[in-house]
């Protein structure tokens, strides 16, 4: 797809300086703890970018139904500039909405259910293997998981759990169905399914100290793992989003974590005798493999002859147009249901085989990328100007005509580097892991290979390889060729 699994977003896409709040309800729960707001975009909560405001919409699980998908493209064409964007989170976000759009994009997205709760709208940040239960891999179909921690987060008004609205929009959930693909994201929350209907529970991106718990108990046991973040957090008095910001006397351990399972009911898992971490604790809990396998664009075959087919967006933009072909395959020929993936793609389940070819020649005559040869994938950008005040060139254009000149015939012997293209030094929704980054500087470009150490003077060295826009495209298909 077009982003590796170690994206790691500072929170979602873009990050938000300024914010236009649409109701008081949204008011109340960005009240920050000790000051600093919170500024991530919400559905209710816009944000003013250069060419209008911005709005995102959380997908729980990447999953939306076919009306669903509709009324997302009649609200860009109706009150924004007709696209859609797709984010690092499996999220979609609407741009150039104009002022006072507030109150009918709310009523829009509630009347479909993308909207089921003011208080809980940018917490809803959860994301999970996008072909679970699809190709037959995988150890349980985490698209449940997602459905019910879902309502958990949303329903949480009463108990510990209400005190859940209080989480950031930056906060992330990954639920994992073991084959390693969104384990990678370096989530706050994680679980990965493991067989025999069991799971791992860690808390933040190193996972230590993860916990061993019953499937059945997963979502209801990532749900209590974020409260106990929020417990740590207003103990130590700082303003810690994320579980990676908690100061190492106020993190969140294992025997903390599984104190709070235990008062609500959920037991440990017999250890297995490979983490040595004690009784219902791994200190090598399955983690994400080397190269995880992830949607490779085109038919995907599945159990029951059934199979899906995977898509991928160019830089992870599309027109409605696009987005209606897309809602209108999954409801014609597949089982009315979209997944959008936290690589900026989307799969329709339930196709046969036939339809699954079919769907996929036309959505390549449409535009979206179903070749898993096509010189767009491993290639990603920001907004970008016109977009972004903030950018110093038009990346998307400049990315582009990168993609225009890469050569993908023949055999691949190895597998180029991602390269993301920012427009300034936050370089919004950039992989993590080894990636290429192309950083505008006003001149051109600054090329650099992030995530190893390499001599310097090359396109690796921390400092970069200087070039004008006339040569990026040259300079980075030398640095993605480095892997």
């Amino acid at each position: 797809m077009p982003l590796p699994p170690t994206t790691v977003p500072p929170g979602d896409q873009t990050p938000a300086t300024g914010v236009l709040a649409c109701s008081a309800t949204d008011r109340t729960v960005s009240a920050d703890r000790g000051g600093r707001d919170d500024a991530c975009p919400g559905a209710l909560r816009l944000h003013p970018a250069h060419d209008g405001a911005l709005a995102r919409v959380r997908l729980p699980g990447g999953l939306l139904t076919g009306r669903q998908a509709r009324t997302l493209a009649a609200v860009a064409e109706e009150l924004g500039d007709g696209r859609l964007d797709l984010t690092s989170r499996g999220n979609v976000q609407l741009r150039g909405l104009a002022e006072g759009c507030g109150a009918p994009l709310a009523e829009q997205l509630r009347s479909v259910g993308l909207l089921p709760s003011d208080a809980h709208d940018r917490v809803r940040n959860i994301v999970a293997s996008p072909l679970s239960g699809l190709d037959g891999a995988g150890h349980t179909d985490t698209s449940m998981w997602a459905r019910e921690l879902d309502t958990l987060l949303c329903t949480a008004g009463s108990g510990e759990l209400r005190a859940l609205s209080g989480l950031s929009g930056r906060f992330l959930f990954a639920l994992d169905d073991g084959r390693g693909d969104v384990a990678a994201l370096g989530a706050d929350v994680t679980l990965i399914a493991t067989p025999g209907a069991g799971a791992v529970l860690s808390v933040g991106a190193a996972g230590s100290g993860a916990l061993r718990i019953a499937a059945e108990d997963a979502p209801r046991a990532a749900a209590l793992a974020a409260v106990e973040f929020l417990t740590r957090a207003e103990e130590s008095g700082i303003r810690a989003w994320r579980v990676r910001e908690l100061p190492a006397q106020h993190a969140v351990t294992a025997a903390g974590l599984a104190a709070r399972l235990a008062g609500a009911g959920i037991g440990l898992e017999p250890d297995t005798g490979t983490g040595g971490g004690g009784a219902g604790r791994d200190t090598a809990p399955p983690g994400p493999r080397t190269e995880p396998r992830l949607p490779s664009p085109g038919p995907v075959p599945g159990p029951h002859g059934r199979h899906a087919v995977s898509v991928a967006v160019p830089l992870g933009r599309m027109t409605a147009a696009q987005w209606r072909l897309l809602a209108a395959l999954a409801s014609r020929d597949g089982a009315d249901e979209l997944r959008v993936t936290p690589w900026r793609g989307v799969v329709l389940p339930g196709f046969t085989p036939g339809a699954a070819r079919l769907a996929a020649d036309e959505l390549a005559g449409a535009g979206l990328v179903t070749d898993p040869g096509s010189p767009w994938l491993g290639i990603g950008a920001c907004t970008g100007l016109p977009g972004c005040a903030k950018s110093l060139a038009d990346v998307r254009a400049d990315a582009g005509r990168t993609a225009a000149r890469t050569t993908t015939g023949g055999e691949r012997r190895t597998v180029p580097l991602p390269v993301y293209f920012s427009g300034c030094e936050r370089r919004c929704g950039h992989p993590g892991g080894r990636w290429v980054d192309a950083l505008a500087t006003g001149t051109g470009y600054r090329i650099t290979v992030r995530g190893t150490s390499v001599p310097s003077g090359t396109p690796g060295d921390p400092d970069g390889t200087d070039v004008t826009a006339e040569q990026v495209a040259d300079a980075v298909a030398a640095a993605r060729g480095t892997r």
